[in-house]
């Protein structure tokens, strides 16, 4: 059977060779995806390896500033993060990401979030984890795009540490501008309180028993989108309940 195989994926790439998504070269038979050289060559952050890391400071630094300007008490539980490997705008792995999001490719979405999932749950951080949510899409940019890109992540996420995935509790309450040109504050203004979620009291009542949430997204440049939906999810889930994030990419230095 697997002979079989191998001829026929053979014959396809005759037919349609299969490229590199990073360099464009010519994959062989046994590559997906990435050449050898590219996959060796992937920034990979390791940040599941670490309790705390620059992403987690980052994100928990948010999450102290919200604290402190809602006057709350200041009694949070450590929010993780992961990403599985760095984001540059100028480097070529970031055809990646704009192939997930902008050229309909769900196969590397499932791909990649396979291998950021099977991270996580190698990970002491993430494997208490008993919930995985995505970043919700506003129904026209779904329509339009034909899924979410969060969602699909999320679900191999979901897979690979054996709990449920969650795309109903979070949704956005507003369209928003695009992120990609905005400073940190617009992006911050842009997203605030465009999350809610749906059925507040049912939710509460139906899901008590969460104890680790695990918000899924694309990319980590600010951590605002993530911000804003963490601030949602907290208008329902207590402090007890820790809400962490993860994403394919993270913008910062290897």
């Amino acid at each position: 059977m697997n002979h079989i195989k191998y001829i026929m994926r053979a014959a396809a790439d005759m037919i349609l060779p299969r490229a590199c998504v990073v360099c464009g070269e010519k994959l062989l038979l046994n590559e997906k995806h990435l050449c050898l050289y590219c996959m060796a060559d992937l920034p990979l952050t390791r940040f599941w390896e670490m309790a705390h890391n620059p992403m987690a400071d980052k994100f928990n630094a948010l999450i102290q500033v919200g604290l402190e300007e809602s006057q709350a008490q200041p009694h949070e539980r450590y929010a993780h993060a992961a990403a599985l490997f760095f984001f540059s705008s100028d480097a070529p792995y970031r055809h990646i990401l704009y192939n997930i999001k902008y050229e309909g490719r769900v196969d590397l979405g499932r791909h990649f979030g396979r291998m950021l999932g099977d991270r996580l749950a190698s990970s002491e951080a993430f494997r208490d984890v008993d919930c995985v949510m995505p970043v919700p899409l506003h129904w026209i940019r779904r329509w339009r795009r034909g899924y979410n890109q969060a969602e699909v992540i999320a679900r191999e996420v979901a897979a690979a540490l054996g709990v449920p995935l969650d795309c109903g509790t979070l949704a956005r309450r507003r369209r928003t501008r695009t992120q990609t040109r905005l400073d940190i504050k617009g992006k911050a203004a842009n997203v605030a309180g465009a999350f809610e979620v749906r059925n507040k009291t049912q939710v509460a009542e139906e899901q008590p028993q969460l104890k680790h949430i695990l918000l899924i997204d694309d990319l980590f440049t600010t951590g605002s989108t993530l911000f804003a939906c963490f601030t949602a999810l907290r208008q329902v889930f207590p402090p007890e309940v820790r809400i962490s994030v993860a994403t394919l990419g993270f913008v910062g230095g290897a």
